[in-house]
């Protein structure tokens, strides 16, 4: 169907691109034309509301159509929960972890099968999701709740059932981040992370799910810019890595689908190697795409460097055919964009989604064994939402939790410092003396440790204490016995709702911590 392209855009066929603004840059415009840029990615600076993303889904098609005579990937990270790029038009579907807390393992496919709804009514054809990163280590600071918990089965099993939903909605989903980014304690897009296990460590632990995601025909998967010096003896991340890519991924572990690359200008790759020349040698290692997501001028430079390598013998000729007939073939047999907009943020959807969150809840250990009464007046405490990663979405200050409590069961409300002092601790401890209980919500205080510190302060006082954990419930595991522990899993209105419904005894917490430690 797409016989006789060029050789240029045979190359484009492996890049994709990402830029500023709601409608086409008069630069990536250029680019697009003059180097045949064949894919992209968006972001949440693309996306306004679901119209005008509708609108710009279809000319970036017709853009790429215009230059190549290939309709485009256009890709988005919609994971759910922290990291959920659609506008507010659209339904906010709950996260990895509160899915994997869930006592319904369907839930995961029924995720996948409302984002594969949504995003193909979009005009969106290849979704970053979902996550197959065993969460193994607690201060992951990139990962965390976007992983489906420290399992290697329970996410392999999540992940081929989030995969297998989106399939059956025609949208491309992503099993991300190969070989694992599960067990690390630095951001790739702040560093360059090295994990010392061996592969037969790897076999154990953060391979089983993305051998599941194999076995539920995942047609994409994302590599990690994390070393494995036990399998890659050279100084290289896994996705500049021929032993990890080919050797391991395609050859040994059997995977015949795409490989993308993580965003090329991560400074992983960009401070270490260099984003042209980390890309030349990803496409070396056999990642079919690449992605450069903030500039198109350095993604048409990448363009340039491939065919000089190409045309030097440092790339396959054979390869660049065989990765861009590959790309080809599953471009000719993604279904059209959805015509149906109307399902885009649907009352069944939304519906579904407050179902999960409600049942991803998890009350641990409370000392009475169940939620303790809040009385006439409780005391409601808690940070605004932060960014908590380069990979999260920009904060929603629009949400509260102190607030939301407060409008939805009266009482007080005060805002907290991300990172508290002894002077602000002492501050609260003593605004909390009398009132009838205290609900803190904490947000990944884990990493953050002065809010932990308020919580074993407030829990001298006596009182009913209720800790509720808004991002990892690893702000859980070390608090006094006398301290209620709810796992929220995620910062947003409709978890803050279901929280508050639970406090209210409107709902029971079904969920089950999908992390060994605090059970």
């Amino acid at each position: 169907m797409y016989g006789g392209l060029t050789l240029p855009i045979k190359i484009g066929q492996r890049v994709a691109v990402g830029f500023d603004g709601y409608e086409i840059p008069d630069e990536l415009r250029a680019y697009v034309k003059s180097h045949h840029l064949g894919n992209f990615i968006l972001f949440s600076r693309n996306i306004r509301d679901s119209a005008q993303l509708r609108a710009l889904c279809d000319n970036l098609q017709a853009l790429a159509i215009s230059a190549n005579g290939v309709p485009a990937f256009i890709s988005v990270d919609q994971e759910g929960g922290t990291v959920a790029r659609l506008p507010e038009d659209a339904t906010v579907l709950p996260g990895a972890m509160c899915v994997g807390a869930s006592p319904d393992p369907e839930d995961a496919f029924r995720v996948g099968q409302i984002m594969g709804r949504e995003l193909r009514a979009l005009g969106i054809n290849l979704n970053h999701a979902p996550c197959a990163d065993v969460n193994s280590n607690p201060a992951n600071p990139v990962i965390g709740v976007r992983s489906f918990g420290d399992s290697p089965e329970t996410v392999g099993r999540l992940a081929a059932r989030m995969i297998r939903g989106m399939a059956e909605s025609g949208v491309l989903s992503c099993a991300k981040h190969f070989p694992g980014h599960g067990d690390t304690s630095e951001d790739s897009h702040l560093s360059l992370p090295c994990v010392e296990k061996s592969l037969q460590e790897l076999e154990a632990c953060e391979l089983v799910p993305f051998a599941a995601a194999i076995g539920a025909g995942v047609p994409t998967m994302m590599t990690a810019h994390i070393r494995f010096p036990q399998i890659e003896p050279e100084a290289i991340p896994a996705t500049m890595s021929r032993r990890i890519i080919t050797g391991l991924l395609k050859q040994k572990m059997g995977y015949t689908g795409l490989v993308l690359s993580d965003c090329m200008m991560m400074k992983a790759i960009a401070d270490h190697y260099g984003t042209v020349e980390g890309t030349v040698a990803a496409l070396a290692a056999g990642v079919d795409m690449v992605y450069i997501c903030h500039d198109a001028k350095l993604a048409a430079k990448a363009c340039d460097a491939a065919a000089e390598a190409l045309a030097a013998g440092r790339l396959s000729a054979a390869e660049m055919e065989q990765s861009a007939a590959k790309i080809l073939a599953y471009k000719q047999n993604l279904p059209p964009a959805g015509t149906e907009i109307s399902a885009v943020g649907c009352d069944a959807h939304r519906q579904t989604a407050r179902e999960i969150a409600g049942r991803g809840l998890t009350l641990l250990r409370p000392p009475s064994g169940t939620c303790p009464p809040l009385g006439d007046s409780p005391l409601f405490l808690g940070c605004a939402p932060f960014r908590v990663s380069l990979a999260s979405d920009p904060e929603n200050r629009s949400v509260s939790f102190p607030y939301v409590m407060r409008e939805a069961l009266g009482g007080e409300a005060v805002i907290i410092s991300p990172e508290l002092g002894a002077e602000e601790i002492a501050g609260i401890v003593r605004q909390a003396a009398g009132h009838s209980a205290v609900v803190i919500g904490t947000y990944n205080g884990h990493l953050r440790t002065g809010q932990l510190e308020l919580v074993r302060a407030l829990a001298a006082l006596g009182a009913p204490l209720i800790c509720v954990a808004l991002g990892g419930p690893y702000d859980l595991m070390d608090l006094p016995e006398n301290v209620t522990r709810i796992a929220a899993f995620a910062y947003n209105a409709q978890t803050l709702a279901a929280v508050a419904s639970l406090l209210a005894g409107g709902i029971s917490p079904a969920g089950r911590l999908p992390v060994r430690s605090g059970n």
